[in-house]
């Protein structure tokens, strides 16, 4: 029974850790890029609200508002200063437009200039964003809107809580949603095209570069819909969610395949899992150890790369 619950305990983590890693995938399916400011405006967005909250004693649905919208102007900024060769790259009209190729004509298959750039400026701007937050609240500990249950649903011998339940619900919820949407609708076809076919979707009429810079938005939306959701479960927020929401979301990310919607939901299950067990067998050092172990495997060894890449992937 105590194997099966930490299973339980790990299997609602890792619905939080997909919802955090969700923005992140979406933003290297649509750029091929990471953003590592991603877990830093997700934090400035978190402070946003929780400053909104002890001011002016806005409830949890203005604070959910004020973070996802913080966390969409953020994401515009960073885009902005981030990813101007991803822009330059999106308007380009050649028939390699958007896709690093060798001499050869074959596909770059390390970190180019751009990815470079994009990366540094990006850690440049995590730094910044931190830093704001931590100026507009300087305590460690900030109240934040709590949604948390006191109680526990009995499942036979097995004990869950109804808020970790419904965080979970929601990962799977909005995973679900992105993944019709990016496969059924005009609007996601679309996406879709300016991700993979540049060159196609500037001919056919698509504005690529608005497409890339409302995906960015969109990503980090999410990220702000993400961080809301665990914080208001802890009923505080600290200078340390921006790294934990970045290296989770990472994780998970990564152990899905980077770019694959439904693959997140899969990275983050198993993140959870190998966590809580960690946790059972050596404590909350091992807890953490097992999590900078994945991070390890997954840049030695692609694990990614033994899903599918099609599917529930953002790429076309």
């Amino acid at each position: 029974m105590e194997l099966l619950q930490r299973t339980l305990d790990g299997l609602l983590d890792g619905g939080a850790y997909a919802l955090v890693g969700l923005g992140l995938t979406f933003t290297f399916g649509t750029l091929r890029r990471i953003n590592l400011a991603y877990g830093a405006g997700a934090m400035l967005a978190a402070y946003c609200g929780a400053w909104l909250h002890q001011r002016f004693g806005a409830n949890a649905a203005a604070v959910l508002i004020a973070v996802v919208a913080a966390a969409a102007l953020v994401g515009l900024y960073v885009e902005w200063l981030c990813f101007p060769a991803a822009r330059e790259g999106a308007r380009s009209v050649g028939p390699d437009a958007g896709h690093e190729v060798t001499r050869s004509g074959a596909p770059v298959s390390g970190a180019d200039g751009r990815e470079v750039v994009a990366l540094a400026s990006s850690f440049a701007i995590w730094m910044q964003l931190e830093q704001l937050a931590v100026q507009l609240l300087p305590q460690h500990l900030n109240p934040f809107p709590s949604l948390a249950s006191t109680s526990e649903w009995s499942l036979g011998p097995l004990a869950v809580r109804p808020d970790r339940l419904a965080l979970a619900l929601l990962a799977v919820l909005s995973i679900a949603a992105l993944d019709r949407w990016l496969h059924a609708t005009r609007g996601g076809l679309a996406w879709r095209a300016a991700a993979d076919q540049r060159t196609a979707a500037h001919l056919v009429g698509i504005a690529v570069p608005r497409v890339h810079r409302l995906a960015f938005a969109a990503a980090c939306g999410l990220s702000g819909m993400a961080a809301f959701a665990v914080l208001a479960i802890d009923g505080q927020v600290t200078p340390m969610v921006g790294m934990w929401v970045l290296l989770k979301g990472l994780v998970a990310a990564m152990l899905g395949g980077l770019g694959s919607v439904r693959g997140v939901l899969v990275g983050g299950l198993l993140l959870g899992v190998v966590e809580a067990h960690a946790q059972g067998l050596f404590g909350a050092v091992g807890r953490e150890f097992a999590t900078y172990l994945l991070l390890f495997a997954v840049l030695v060894v692609p694990l990614g790369r033994w899903w599918p890449r099609r599917a529930g992937a953002v790429h076309v």
